[in-house]
Protein backbone atom coordinates (compact mmCIF):
# COMPACT_ATOMS: atom_id res chain seq x y z
CA UNK A 1 0.00 0.00 0.00
CA UNK A 2 1.27 3.77 -0.98
CA UNK A 3 2.05 5.77 1.69
CA UNK A 4 1.53 9.03 -0.87
CA UNK A 5 -1.26 11.21 0.51
CA UNK A 6 -5.02 10.37 -0.62
CA UNK A 7 -7.15 13.01 -1.67
CA UNK A 8 -10.15 13.62 0.15
CA UNK A 9 -12.48 12.95 -3.01
CA UNK A 10 -11.91 10.08 -5.15
CA UNK A 11 -12.75 10.70 -9.03
CA UNK A 12 -15.52 13.08 -9.42
CA UNK A 13 -16.14 13.76 -5.81
CA UNK A 14 -13.51 16.15 -5.96
CA UNK A 15 -15.47 18.39 -8.13
CA UNK A 16 -18.23 18.20 -5.54
CA UNK A 17 -18.55 21.43 -2.98
CA UNK A 18 -16.68 20.19 0.28
CA UNK A 19 -19.67 20.46 2.33
CA UNK A 20 -21.21 17.31 -0.08
CA UNK A 21 -17.68 15.58 0.44
CA UNK A 22 -16.98 12.40 3.04
CA UNK A 23 -14.95 13.78 6.28
CA UNK A 24 -12.33 12.08 4.47
CA UNK A 25 -10.71 9.71 1.67
CA UNK A 26 -11.41 5.70 1.78
CA UNK A 27 -7.65 4.92 1.44
CA UNK A 28 -4.56 5.44 3.99
CA UNK A 29 -3.79 5.28 7.85
CA UNK A 30 -6.34 6.14 10.47
CA UNK A 31 -7.17 9.47 10.94
CA UNK A 32 -4.79 11.50 13.02
CA UNK A 33 -7.15 14.80 12.82
CA UNK A 34 -10.22 16.00 12.03
CA UNK A 35 -11.54 18.44 9.22
CA UNK A 36 -12.91 20.54 12.45
CA UNK A 37 -9.30 20.95 13.77
CA UNK A 38 -7.86 21.66 10.72
CA UNK A 39 -10.71 24.54 10.08
CA UNK A 40 -10.23 25.98 13.87
CA UNK A 41 -6.06 25.91 12.80
CA UNK A 42 -6.38 27.75 9.81
CA UNK A 43 -8.63 30.06 11.12
CA UNK A 44 -6.28 31.06 14.19
CA UNK A 45 -3.45 30.88 11.84
CA UNK A 46 -5.24 33.53 9.90
CA UNK A 47 -6.59 35.65 13.01
CA UNK A 48 -2.52 36.35 13.69
CA UNK A 49 -0.76 36.25 10.80
CA UNK A 50 -3.34 37.00 7.69
CA UNK A 51 -4.53 35.37 5.23
CA UNK A 52 -1.68 34.95 3.49
CA UNK A 53 -0.38 32.88 6.15
CA UNK A 54 -2.73 30.20 4.88
CA UNK A 55 -0.93 27.92 3.37
CA UNK A 56 -1.43 23.52 3.54
CA UNK A 57 2.08 23.53 4.82
CA UNK A 58 1.62 26.62 7.67
CA UNK A 59 -1.19 24.69 8.80
CA UNK A 60 0.06 21.68 9.06
CA UNK A 61 2.47 22.82 10.63
CA UNK A 62 0.32 24.53 13.31
CA UNK A 63 -0.73 20.65 13.99
CA UNK A 64 2.55 19.42 14.03
CA UNK A 65 1.99 17.03 10.86
CA UNK A 66 3.00 16.67 7.35
CA UNK A 67 1.59 19.01 4.38
CA UNK A 68 0.83 16.06 3.10
CA UNK A 69 -1.59 14.59 5.51
CA UNK A 70 -4.24 17.80 5.20
CA UNK A 71 -4.86 16.07 1.81
CA UNK A 72 -6.56 12.92 3.47
CA UNK A 73 -9.36 15.71 4.34
CA UNK A 74 -9.22 18.57 1.57
CA UNK A 75 -8.62 18.42 -2.09
CA UNK A 76 -7.30 22.30 -2.21
CA UNK A 77 -6.14 25.38 0.06
CA UNK A 78 -9.98 26.97 -1.82
CA UNK A 79 -11.47 24.03 0.03
CA UNK A 80 -10.18 24.96 3.28
CA UNK A 81 -11.22 28.65 2.81
CA UNK A 82 -14.38 27.89 2.21
CA UNK A 83 -14.46 25.54 5.07
CA UNK A 84 -13.22 28.57 7.21
CA UNK A 85 -15.55 31.48 5.52
CA UNK A 86 -18.41 29.05 6.80
CA UNK A 87 -16.96 28.70 10.10
CA UNK A 88 -17.07 31.82 10.36
CA UNK A 89 -20.43 32.91 9.75
CA UNK A 90 -21.48 30.38 11.92
CA UNK A 91 -20.67 32.59 14.76
CA UNK A 92 -23.57 34.77 13.95
CA UNK A 93 -25.72 32.20 15.55
CA UNK A 94 -27.74 32.16 18.13
CA UNK A 95 -29.96 34.69 15.57
CA UNK A 96 -32.06 36.88 17.53
CA UNK A 97 -35.93 35.68 17.96
CA UNK A 98 -38.62 36.43 15.33
CA UNK A 99 -40.46 39.31 17.91
CA UNK A 100 -40.34 42.81 17.39
CA UNK A 101 -39.48 45.34 14.64
CA UNK A 102 -37.73 43.30 11.27
CA UNK A 103 -35.54 46.57 10.82
CA UNK A 104 -34.26 46.95 14.00
CA UNK A 105 -33.78 42.77 13.78
CA UNK A 106 -31.74 43.36 10.35
CA UNK A 107 -29.79 46.14 12.18
CA UNK A 108 -29.21 43.72 15.07
CA UNK A 109 -27.65 41.44 12.39
CA UNK A 110 -25.76 44.05 10.28
CA UNK A 111 -23.91 44.91 13.16
CA UNK A 112 -23.10 41.30 14.10
CA UNK A 113 -21.61 41.08 10.99
CA UNK A 114 -19.13 44.18 11.35
CA UNK A 115 -18.12 42.87 14.53
CA UNK A 116 -17.13 39.09 12.66
CA UNK A 117 -15.23 41.12 10.34
CA UNK A 118 -13.71 42.97 13.24
CA UNK A 119 -12.96 40.09 15.15
CA UNK A 120 -11.74 37.73 11.90
CA UNK A 121 -10.30 40.61 9.34
CA UNK A 122 -9.27 38.32 6.85
CA UNK A 123 -12.62 37.04 6.24
CA UNK A 124 -13.42 40.24 3.57
CA UNK A 125 -11.04 38.51 1.39
CA UNK A 126 -13.17 35.89 1.15
CA UNK A 127 -16.56 36.04 1.91
CA UNK A 128 -17.40 37.11 -1.60
CA UNK A 129 -15.54 34.50 -3.24
CA UNK A 130 -17.32 32.56 -6.25
CA UNK A 131 -17.46 29.27 -4.42
CA UNK A 132 -20.24 27.19 -3.06
CA UNK A 133 -22.43 28.44 -0.37
CA UNK A 134 -22.18 26.82 2.79
CA UNK A 135 -24.46 25.52 5.52
CA UNK A 136 -23.87 28.06 7.96
CA UNK A 137 -24.27 30.71 4.97
CA UNK A 138 -27.59 29.13 3.64
CA UNK A 139 -28.80 29.00 7.01
CA UNK A 140 -28.01 32.85 7.14
CA UNK A 141 -29.51 33.75 4.41
CA UNK A 142 -32.88 31.95 5.36
CA UNK A 143 -33.00 33.58 8.32
CA UNK A 144 -32.78 37.04 7.07
CA UNK A 145 -35.64 35.72 5.08
CA UNK A 146 -36.90 34.88 8.27
CA UNK A 147 -37.53 38.09 9.39
CA UNK A 148 -38.10 39.89 6.52
CA UNK A 149 -41.23 37.76 6.18
CA UNK A 150 -43.97 40.39 7.74
CA UNK A 151 -42.06 42.67 4.92
CA UNK A 152 -45.15 42.80 2.17
CA UNK A 153 -42.61 42.96 -1.53
CA UNK A 154 -41.42 40.72 -4.26
CA UNK A 155 -39.23 38.00 -3.14
CA UNK A 156 -36.32 39.02 -5.60
CA UNK A 157 -36.74 42.81 -3.27
CA UNK A 158 -35.55 41.11 0.09
CA UNK A 159 -32.77 39.12 -1.53
CA UNK A 160 -31.38 42.51 -3.20
CA UNK A 161 -31.87 43.79 0.25
CA UNK A 162 -30.02 40.63 1.84
CA UNK A 163 -27.25 41.28 -0.40
CA UNK A 164 -26.90 45.47 -0.20
CA UNK A 165 -26.96 44.93 3.36
CA UNK A 166 -23.69 42.49 3.08
CA UNK A 167 -21.63 44.28 0.91
CA UNK A 168 -22.93 47.65 3.06
CA UNK A 169 -21.07 45.73 5.79
CA UNK A 170 -18.05 44.35 3.69
CA UNK A 171 -17.88 48.16 2.53
CA UNK A 172 -17.69 49.83 6.43
CA UNK A 173 -15.23 46.86 7.22
CA UNK A 174 -12.78 47.12 4.51
CA UNK A 175 -13.23 50.93 5.73
CA UNK A 176 -11.74 50.35 9.02
CA UNK A 177 -8.91 47.55 7.59
CA UNK A 178 -7.41 50.68 5.92
CA UNK A 179 -8.24 53.69 7.94
CA UNK A 180 -5.47 56.14 7.79
CA UNK A 181 -4.09 54.89 4.60
CA UNK A 182 -5.58 57.26 2.22
CA UNK A 183 -3.99 60.27 1.53
CA UNK A 184 -4.02 63.50 -1.09
CA UNK A 185 -0.13 63.93 -0.89
CA UNK A 186 1.10 65.06 -3.84
CA UNK A 187 -2.30 65.68 -5.20
CA UNK A 188 -2.60 69.07 -7.27
CA UNK A 189 -5.60 69.74 -5.45
CA UNK A 190 -6.15 73.06 -7.33
CA UNK A 191 -7.06 70.96 -10.26
CA UNK A 192 -10.38 69.56 -7.54
CA UNK A 193 -11.95 72.55 -6.81
CA UNK A 194 -15.47 70.97 -5.70
CA UNK A 195 -13.24 68.28 -3.54
CA UNK A 196 -11.40 70.82 -1.74
CA UNK A 197 -15.10 73.18 -1.38
CA UNK A 198 -16.30 70.23 0.26
CA UNK A 199 -13.68 69.93 2.60
CA UNK A 200 -13.53 72.94 3.94
CA UNK A 201 -16.91 73.39 4.61
CA UNK A 202 -16.94 72.83 8.51
CA UNK A 203 -19.56 69.88 9.62
CA UNK A 204 -19.68 68.33 12.80
CA UNK A 205 -18.56 64.61 13.03
CA UNK A 206 -20.91 61.68 12.48
CA UNK A 207 -20.09 59.06 14.50
CA UNK A 208 -19.39 56.19 12.65
CA UNK A 209 -21.90 53.91 14.21
CA UNK A 210 -24.24 56.68 13.54
CA UNK A 211 -23.58 56.23 9.99
CA UNK A 212 -23.40 52.64 9.65
CA UNK A 213 -27.03 52.50 10.71
CA UNK A 214 -28.20 55.12 8.89
CA UNK A 215 -26.96 53.97 5.92
CA UNK A 216 -28.81 50.42 6.26
CA UNK A 217 -31.65 51.91 7.14
CA UNK A 218 -32.08 54.17 4.53
CA UNK A 219 -31.31 50.98 2.48
CA UNK A 220 -33.26 48.65 3.63
CA UNK A 221 -36.24 51.22 3.89
CA UNK A 222 -35.59 52.29 0.49
CA UNK A 223 -35.89 48.91 -1.42
CA UNK A 224 -38.33 46.89 0.77
CA UNK A 225 -41.26 49.72 1.87
CA UNK A 226 -40.49 52.04 -1.59
CA UNK A 227 -41.55 48.32 -3.72
CA UNK A 228 -45.07 47.39 -4.36
CA UNK A 229 -46.64 45.04 -2.40
CA UNK A 230 -46.17 41.50 -3.37
CA UNK A 231 -49.77 40.06 -5.48
CA UNK A 232 -51.92 37.62 -3.67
Amino acid sequence: MSDAPTRSGDGDSDRQPIWTRPERGSRGPAPAHSRDAIVAAAIALADADGLAAVSMRGVATALGTGAGSLYRYLSSRDDLLDLMTDRAVGELRPYPPPAGDWLDTMLLLARRQLALHRRHPWLIDVIHRPSGIGPESLAWFDNCLRILEPVRCAATAKFEAIAMVTGVVSLFARSEATAGSVTFAGADLAAYPHLVAAFSQPSPPVPRTDLFERTLRGLLTGLLLAEPPESG
